[in-house]
């Protein structure tokens, strides 16, 4: 029974079972498992570290390119730019040449005193005299509004504290209705068909963007056009910017104030009469 019961508790001999549990903890392929997981680590650690020194490489070869194609641009730009400030000046010259020829006909012809009047009220002459300058500026801690929307004609959206367009706009008219004889704004002349326009946050005066602070030079009688402009109604909506939204305004009387001629003053419309006056 002895032997029975022997066989029966020891049915594997100890040799095969050792040999199983060292199969077992090998595994399939005859390795450990720890060290084939090590294995396993260190070779995506090697496939990670060559994607990315050959990535890296890639960029090192691309970088000159983009970075030749970028200061290939800039010139450009630079060259157009150049070109267009270039062709301004010309045009400029053009312009002051035709006027002055103009001005020599209209003598000959007797039309001298008139034809000036004519040119300082339209803006094709350059002037000077006593007048009004006026600084607007935009608050001290100014912020661009998100979709250029003006937050003193749309409620909901807080105050940027900057200078509108709509606001430039009645500057200028009330000035113009104080007794101004000729306007400008950062030396550029206004004529009767100057527009003062909003791109964003800029404002432009016949679509060229000016930048503050906008300094309106207005030609007249100083102390008296100073006067009713103040105490205009225009005068007093600036006053009313200041107050509450923090613009920055100042204004002063001149003794002599030198505006430019307006840059292009077209007629499209009107001709000149061929007919004579009857007495």
């Amino acid at each position: 029974m002895s032997l029975i019961t022997n066989v029966m508790d020891h049915s594997l001999d100890d040799g095969y079972a050792e040999a199983a549990a060292r199969k077992e903890n090998w595994g399939e392929g005859g390795m450990p498992k720890t060290l084939r997981a090590k294995l396993g680590l260190a070779a995506g650690l090697v496939l990670a570290a060559l994607v990315v020194t050959v990535g890296a490489a890639q960029a090192r070869v691309a970088a000159p390119v983009v970075a030749k194609e970028r200061q290939e641009l800039i010139d450009r730009i630079d060259q157009e730019t150049a070109a267009a400030d270039k062709l301004e000046g010309t045009v400029d010259e053009l312009r002051d040449d035709v006027s002055a020829r103009q001005r020599a006909a209209l003598r000959t012809s007797g039309g001298s005193a008139q034809a000036d009047l004519v040119g300082v009220l339209s803006g094709a002459t350059a002037v000077h005299g006593p007048g009004v300058k006026l600084v607007v500026n935009d608050a001290k801690e100014a912020s661009t509004g998100g979709d250029g929307t003006n937050p003193r004609e749309t409620s909901g959206f807080s105050d940027t504290g900057r200078v509108r367009d709509r606001d430039m706009q009645r500057v200028v008219n009330g000035l113009w209705a104080s007794g101004a004889e000729a306007v400008s704004i950062n030396g550029r002349r206004l004529t009767a068909l100057s527009a003062i326009r909003a791109a964003g946050d800029a404002i432009l005066v016949d679509n060229k963007p000016l930048v503050p602070p906008y300094t309106v030079l207005a030609v007249g009688d100083g102390k008296r056009l100073s006067n009713r402009f103040q105490n205009s109604a225009d005068g007093l909506y600036l006053n009313a910017l200041e107050e509450n939204f923090g613009i920055r305004t100042g204004i002063s009387t001149e003794s002599d104030l030198r505006l430019p001629a307006a840059p292009s003053v077209i007629v499209r419309t009107a001709q000149p009469s061929t007919e004579k006056g009857t007495s």
